[in-house]
């Protein structure tokens, strides 16, 4: 790790996001402001279409897992948002053995993982020293799909940091849209925390590591204060000026098995490494902050 960061616009480079999801959107409208190119990996031709007339060099990476020779010419910098299937993950199956044959011209590979690979911890503490116990499912795939690429560090020298994202909100993604919809429900499990993370401060995160990268890094990008979904979304519905809706108990929400999974686990997640080896200090640091800030921006910019 260097000593100091580097500001990004003295160092532009090139970066290949695989998938364009709402983080790896984020991050590109931060380093393209510093003068970075920018290339992605999408599935929809008319989407490549749309990213190419915006200056993105757009390439089809499909189920046939094939990616031209040309999406990786001049590449220096590479994000990693795709998620890992049933088969694992897309990417290292399109594309492991051309990443080793061309490591030397990559500076830094960032891989977005998940805290559900912490699994449930009643409630305790984790940071990233601790061990991994991720549920079966989806968390599982993540923590998986980790190991690979770690993998590609430990053994031929890649770049990689890993970054385990909390709950994700912002413009286009967040309570207050939820509100004023007149979906808003406060389900009561005693005990259930859940952190999050701006989306805005997970571009700064992998920014920050850009500028100070330490390969074989991982870091946690969530903000402060774990704390109860029916608070976060009582907080937006007086914000939206919509009525708080009343309390339903987890036993009888009637929720859908995707959202009872998200019940399942229960931690709190340390965030210190990103404050003290990458020099971030949040732009949110609590939901109360992110959310209104959201106010005035509730609708994501497109890109």
């Amino acid at each position: 790790m260097t000593d100091s960061a580097t500001p990004l616009s003295t160092l532009p480079g090139h970066l290949l996001c695989f998938g364009l999801g709402f983080s790896a959107r984020a991050t590109v409208r931060r380093l393209a402001a510093h003068g970075w190119r920018i290339s992605a990996t999408c599935r929809d031709p008319a989407r490549a279409r749309t990213l190419a007339a915006r200056g993105i060099g757009a390439f089809r990476l499909d189920d046939s897992a094939h990616l031209p020779d040309a999406a990786l010419e001049g590449v220096t910098h590479l994000l990693i948002s795709a998620p890992p299937g049933q088969a694992g993950d897309p990417v290292l199956a399109a594309l492991r053995d051309r990443l080793i044959a061309r490591r030397a011209q990559f500076r830094w590979i960032g891989y977005l993982s998940t805290t559900g690979v912490y699994g449930d911890r009643q409630g305790g503490w984790v940071d990233e020293t601790t061990p991994l116990g991720p549920t079966p499912g989806r968390s599982a795939r993540r923590a998986a799909a980790e190991r690979e690429w770690y993998d590609l560090y430990r053994d031929h020298g890649l770049p990689v940091h890993i970054f385990r994202l909390a709950g994700i909100y912002g413009p286009g993604r967040n309570a207050i849209l939820t509100a004023k919809a007149g979906q808003a429900r406060r389900i009561d499990k005693p005990g259930q925390v859940f952190c999050r993370i701006h989306v805005d401060d997970i571009a700064q995160t992998l920014a920050a590591s850009i500028a100070r990268s330490d390969p074989g890094a991982v870091y946690n990008v969530c903000d402060d204060e774990p704390a109860p979904n029916h608070e976060i979304v009582a907080f937006a519905c007086e914000l939206a000026g919509v009525p708080v809706p009343p309390l339903i108990p987890f036993e009888a929400a009637e929720l859908s098995p995707m959202a009872k999974s998200f019940y399942h686990d229960c931690r709190r997640v340390r965030n210190e490494r990103i404050r003290k080896e990458l020099g971030v200090k949040l732009i949110y640091p609590t939901y109360r902050e992110g959310l209104r800030a959201l106010c005035d921006q509730p609708e994501e910019i497109p890109l």
